[in-house]
């Protein structure tokens, strides 16, 4: 049997190499710190209850700029707001770890949260352009899924260790020699992307979709209903912008495109319910069975190998049963493999059904990340990949930050804390299956719609990696 498994040439791995090293990277950044608050506070005078802000600091900017940030760079150029990005990953990770005061300390966790709104939704979108839709675009998009989620666990594992044996600001520096690599490297190996005529940025729409996004964020995590009410008024007003304005920020023509609408609803609750799972899990490992932290960090990492081997073999999912049957199925796998959690009691017993279930659950997992961003960027083309990976991004980011308060906030409905955890582990998975369906039909075939293909047809960045 003919193997039909794209493969790279050399300068394409060295491409991934950077490119994927970059979202590798940024998404430690998100959760490499989450084990250390504590150390991290007392470090420079951060009280107890301002330290949930170390994560939101970070959280806000990545996901309220990361769509304003992916049309830039599409109408700017895709390498240079990469290349920006990685600028400014290396002075705010600098600014961090040499923070004595709380006003330092945040500041470099906001502008560590800019850099990734820049680099991630710009390095996706060269990864896009660069290898054409079909097996080997899916093929990358598998390896940017698996490490993706693998980064998540990874930062927690090496935050930990780092702490352990120097300092929570060991942290912030272990950035700065990848990212100084990276700003080397990439100018050699990517090109600019083509920049279409002169557009300008639809500043209005910018304006309001992400003073939306961070009122509504921030209404989640603080319980602030002003706020919440502020965000929904503003993302209203920027629909209607986009439909009136001649060069809107997100073409409404996409925005009801299917796969972008339901691609990124998937996204949304691949993203919001599994890093909840793992952090009510969390809860559940350490206050209810007495484990530590670095039992804890093993008990997931174990499994994440899972998260390894989808990456590499979700590619070839899709392209034998389509991508709207690998997202509907993995994501069931993620919300089926959550619900034997839900009836997990205070033996430590229970770890031969958790663990098993996180390794199931974990493959479903990044699974669905690689079909959801298949989905949220097929048929689109190469001048709106920029928008379509700004979409997706801060589809990634809006989820992340938001599950943890919304589920926690549900757990803590309830008197009894194992009891809580039961509760929102059981909408946990009600969420997730119920969207399944909604999913499923959400996709399914239109006859008025042009049919999205797997053939790859080469993108000028390809036949130049050809020729070289």
């Amino acid at each position: 049997m003919t193997d039909t498994t794209p493969r790279f040439g050399g300068r394409q791995r060295l491409i991934l190499f950077v490119l994927l090293g970059a979202g590798f990277m940024l998404s430690v950044d998100f959760s490499i710190l989450n084990v250390a608050l504590p150390e991290v506070g007392a470090g420079v005078g951060l009280g107890d209850t301002a330290l949930p802000w170390i994560t939101s600091a970070y959280a806000l900017p990545a996901a309220g700029f990361a769509l304003v940030f992916g049309r830039m760079a599409d109408l700017f150029g895709r390498r240079r707001l990469f290349l920006s990005g990685m600028a400014l990953l290396t002075g705010a990770s600098l600014l961090g770890g040499f923070a004595s005061n709380p006003e330092m300390l945040l500041t470099a966790r906001a502008l560590q949260g800019f850099a990734t709104a820049m680099a991630l939704p710009a390095g996706l979108s060269l990864l896009t352009t660069m290898f054409a839709e079909g097996p080997m675009r899916e093929r990358v998009l598998g390896l940017n899924g698996a490490l993706l989620s693998g980064g998540f666990t990874v930062g927690a594992l090496v935050g930990g260790t780092l702490v352990s044996l120097l300092s929570w600001r060991a942290a912030f520096f272990i950035n700065v020699p990848v990212a100084v690599v990276i700003l080397l490297i990439t100018p050699a190996l990517v090109g600019e992307s083509r920049q279409p005529d002169r557009v300008r940025l639809d500043l209005p729409g910018a304006v309001t979709v992400t003073g939306g996004l961070l009122a509504v964020i921030y209404a989640i995590i603080e319980k602030n209903l002003p706020s919440a009410v502020a965000g929904v008024l503003l993302l209203a007003a920027f629909w209607t912008i986009e439909l009136r304005s001649p060069a809107p920020l997100a073409p409404v023509r996409i925005l009801k495109r299917p796969t972008v609408k339901w691609g990124n609803y998937a996204g949304l609750v691949i993203f919001t319910m599994e890093p909840a799972m793992i952090f009510l899990t969390t809860l559940y490992l350490q206050r209810v069975l007495g484990l530590s932290p670095l039992a804890t960090g093993l008990i997931f990492g174990i499994p994440g190998l899972a998260s390894v081997a989808a990456g590499v073999i979700a590619g070839r999912f899709i392209r034998r049963l389509g991508t709207r049957a690998v997202l509907a199925a993995g994501l069931s796998v993620q919300g089926l493999a959550t619900l034997p959690l839900v009836f997990l009691g205070s033996d430590r017993m229970a770890l031969a059904v958790l663990i098993p279930a996180l390794f199931i659950g974990f493959f479903g997992h990044v699974t669905c990340i690689v079909a959801y961003t298949v989905a949220g960027t097929s048929g689109l083309p190469d001048g709106e990949q920029g928008l379509a990976t700004g979409l997706t991004s801060m589809t990634q980011q809006v989820a992340i930050t938001i599950g943890i308060p919304i589920l926690g906030a549900v757990a803590a409905t309830r008197s009894v804390e194992l009891t809580g955890i039961h509760f929102a582990l059981g909408v946990d998975v009600a969420v997730t299956l119920a969207s399944v369906v909604l999913i499923w039909f959400g996709l399914r075939p239109r006859a008025d719609l042009p049919a999205v293909t797997n053939l790859p047809v080469p993108t000028q960045a390809e036949e130049e990696l050809a020729a070289n």
